[in-house]
């Protein structure tokens, strides 16, 4: 059976509360996924899933920290994430504070090490992006892109 994690990294509250909706809606599409904190996971845990989604707050246009360094210290094992589904999503306090920026990077490091990216035609294109607090919008996309993220792991999991 597939299996995904949802990664994030979070000091207000906001980028968790968007991974807990991604992952519940993950589960609810029948793809077991689990919710941990970038704090709590080891880069060759990654290994272990079918999935990785990642979500990072914004700092100065760029991913945080801790989520740079779990992408860092996959490079110790380079080439065995080739072929996962991967999938980002971001936070920040302003309007161009840098969200699309943010997931950009994150999916740069992600198609770097070989995972398969899907796009989205309709709302937050590149992955879920919250201003703040996720508001009611930002919980619809969040549930989207678990869906999303759980119906092409089942595809290309069989």
């Amino acid at each position: 059976m597939a299996k995904a994690i949802v990664i994030y990294y979070s000091r207000s509250g906001n980028t968790k509360e968007m991974a807990e909706i991604i992952a519940k809606a993950m589960n609810e599409a029948g793809l077991q996924a689990e919710c941990k904190s970038v704090n709590d996971v080891e880069a060759r845990d990654l290994l272990n899933y079918d999935a990785i989604v990642v979500g990072s707050p914004t700092y100065y246009g760029h991913m945080a920290g801790p989520i740079k360094q779990l992408f860092d210290d996959t490079v110790s094992f380079h080439g065995k994430l080739d072929g996962k589904i991967g999938a980002a999503f971001s936070s920040s306090a302003n309007i161009g504070g840098g969200n699309e920026t943010t997931i950009i990077g994150i999916i740069e490091a992600m198609l770097i090490a070989g995972c398969v990216v899907q796009g989205d035609p309709q709302g937050d294109h590149y992955g879920p992006v919250s201003i703040g607090k996720p508001d009611d919008r930002v919980k619809r996309q969040c549930i989207r892109r678990g869906r999303r993220i759980a119906e092409l792991t089942k595809k290309l999991s069989t």
